[in-house]
């Protein structure tokens, strides 16, 4: 019979930095997305409050993993969930209605956001 024993030591300041950096890596990929839809021009713009000064990234629950795009105008809710509104293509050509669609899961730009995730992951930890 052979008896084999281990110890595992655990590098606690290094799994405290690869945890920083996944909380830092997620903000950064909230900022990506939110920079992507504002260059998309698919936000409906008037006056440019919607996609400007009340359109931001919400970081208050990043250490538990969760970042948020916020429209903070009592009128995102109504313009967002009514694609049928005639909406002017002045400032912003492809605008409309339902306009985060396209970063959602099915839509054609859905894996943009764990690319970045990765990518900002990866530029921070180097693994």
């Amino acid at each position: 019979m052979i008896k084999v024993s281990s110890t595992i030591k655990m590098n606690m300041p290094e799994i405290r930095k690869l945890t920083e950096a996944a909380t830092t890596a997620l903000e950064m990929t909230g900022e990506h997305l939110h920079t992507e839809i504002v260059q998309a021009q698919v936000v409906p713009r008037d006056t440019g409050n919607l996609q400007n000064e009340a359109f931001f990234v919400d970081y208050s629950k990043s250490k538990n993993g969760r970042v948020s795009l916020i429209h903070s105008t009592p009128y995102a809710r109504r313009l967002y969930f009514h694609p049928e509104y005639k909406f002017s293509k002045a400032e912003n050509p492809y605008a409309k209605g339902k306009w985060f669609e396209d970063w959602e899961e099915g839509g054609k730009r859905e894996k943009e956001a764990f690319r970045a995730y990765a990518e900002n992951y990866r530029r921070l930890t180097g693994v």
